[in-house]
C-alpha cells in the first residue's frame, strides 16, 4: 500500500504519473491562480527528469511567446504524454531546435480528478511543497477585520450617500 488511502503502488508507474501532471496542466490552463499547479507540474516533472523516467527530446517554437518575442519551450516526454517546460540557458544550448509544434500530435484522454492528481504527485514529491492553506496566507480574517472599525455604525449602508456620512 502507498502513502494516499488505499492506493495500490502501481499509482507511481511513470503513465500514471504523467496522467497525474496531464490533469494538473489541464486546470492550470483554466484557473484562475495557475501559479501553484505549474509549480506542481514542474517540480514533477523535473524530479521525473533527474530519475531519468522522462526525457527533453527539444525544443519547439512557443505557441503563446511572451511579449510577441519568439520563443521556445522543452519538449518533455514522459510515459504516453509529451509536455512542455520554460527552457534553462543549458537547454537553449544544448538541445535540438525541433521547429513549430505539430498539431497531430496529442496527449491521451485522462480520468482522473484534480484533487486525486494532485494528491498523486504531493505523494510522489513529497509533502513539503505543498502550499499552505488560504486562511495562513497572511490577510487577516474577516471577524478579525470587523472588530477594528466597530466605533461607527452605518445606518445606510448605501454607495450614494459615500462613505463616513453620519446623521
Amino acid at each position: 500500500m502507498n502513502d494516499i488511502k488505499g492506493e495500490p503502488s502501481s499509482m507511481n508507474t511513470v503513465n500514471s504519473l504523467a496522467q497525474a501532471i496531464f490533469v494538473v496542466n489541464k486546470h492550470a490552463k483554466t484557473a484562475p491562480e495557475p501559479k501553484t499547479l505549474y509549480e506542481l507540474k514542474r517540480l514533477s516533472l523535473n524530479k521525473l527528469l533527474t530519475e531519468g523516467k522522462a526525457k527533453k527530446l527539444g525544443l519547439h517554437f512557443s505557441d503563446n511567446p511572451r511579449y510577441s518575442a519568439q520563443q521556445s519551450d522543452v519538449i518533455v516526454e514522459c510515459g504516453e504524454y509529451i509536455f512542455h517546460l520554460p527552457p534553462s540557458r543549458e537547454d537553449l544550448k544544448k538541445l535540438p531546435h525541433l521547429g513549430s509544434r505539430s498539431s497531430s500530435v496529442r496527449n491521451p484522454k485522462a480520468a482522473l480528478s484534480l484533487s486525486r492528481a494532485k494528491k498523486i504527485l504531493h505523494a510522489y514529491i513529497g509533502n513539503a511543497s505543498e502550499p499552505k492553506p488560504r486562511e495562513q496566507a497572511g490577510r487577516p480574517r474577516h471577524q478579525e477585520r470587523s472588530k477594528t472599525n466597530s466605533a461607527f455604525q452605518n445606518t445606510f449602508p448605501s454607495s450614494f450617500l459615500g462613505k463616513g456620512f453620519k446623521l
